[in-house]
């Protein structure tokens, strides 16, 4: 992944969603030529020249301050994600060309299959950045059965949620869990563009599903550490389930999502039920 590009159409994505009025500025009318502000206007808003922004905007990151970067990121209203977003391509812009993070354990560590196996009322599983499930617990791997049909391993949630045929029925959400999918890839695009893995299997998306390509781009981002999520299982229905994804600081790269009910709703008879069906014997071949 190019960074220039990634930086240019980054922040023109932004400044084009951002209205005059939206940022302070008073309207004079008239018709103009963009949607968003001006490259001017950011830079006023940002306390800089027009010609030192439009420089950035180009996709020349090279020795900028974070002063810069924060004025920049407010000008934009830029959201947390965005402004992480932002850092996390100046340094890969200041750093050498071939700088890559801290490689990603491909294999999860003993005692966190350990914790995932001790895991009986929650779903949950290790996924690195590129969304790969790496390890997963038993009722996890019950929850998400139908993308655990396919020969591939590891299963990748991008893959099956864009080119899987029962991906739009299993999450009852699908846009909304198509536009979360993009988002957490184009974050991790921002903190390691150099992931072959990752640039690969973009390339592979973008080719195969217009509405990966429309999202991706988009250029949106965001923090996915909370919330909740609806799951239409093809064996025990409706299921709306919260969620925390915690990434693991031992092992830099894999996060720990788990996916739970309240007591005593639904959603937790659905999912004593799930944990029944998937300690009963399958049939061969599923």
């Amino acid at each position: 992944m190019d960074t220039r590009d990634e930086v240019r159409e980054f922040l023109a994505s932004r400044r084009g969603r951002i209205t005059p009025e939206q940022a302070g500025l008073p309207s004079f009318g008239g018709i103009r030529r963009v949607t968003g502000l001006r490259r001017a206007e950011v830079a006023m808003l940002a306390g800089i020249s027009p010609d030192y922004y439009t420089r950035l905007e180009r996709g020349n990151l090279t020795g900028v301050s974070d002063s810069v970067l924060d004025a920049v990121a407010r000008a934009l209203k830029l959201d947390e994600a965005e402004r992480s977003h932002l850092y996390d391509l100046a340094r890969t812009a200041n750093g050498n060309a071939r700088t890559r993070r801290r490689p990603v354990r491909r294999q999860v560590r003993p005692g966190i299959r350990t914790l995932l196996g001790a895991m009986t009322d929650a779903a949950a599983f290790v996924r690195n950045g590129r969304l790969d499930i790496l390890a997963i617990n038993r009722l996890g791997q019950a929850l998400f059965a139908p993308a655990y049909d396919g020969a591939d391993r590891p299963v990748n949630l991008a893959r099956f949620c864009f080119l899987h045929p029962r991906a739009q029925d299993f999450y009852a959400d699908w846009n909304g869990a198509a536009d979360t999918t993009v988002s957490v890839l184009r974050t991790e695009a921002g903190r390691d563009p150099y992931d072959r893995e990752l640039t690969d299997l973009v390339g592979e998306l973008v080719t195969r599903s217009d509405e990966f390509r429309t999202r991706w781009a988009a250029h949106n981002v965001r923090l996915h550490q909370n919330g909740a999520k609806q799951f239409r299982h093809p064996v025990v229905g409706l299921l709306d389930l919260a969620f925390e994804a915690m990434p693991l600081p031992a092992d830099p790269g894999l996060t720990l999502v788990a996916y739970s009910a309240e007591a005593g709703t639904p959603a937790a008879d659905g999912l004593r039920l799930l944990a029944s069906w998937a300690a009963s014997p399958q049939p061969q071949g599923r």
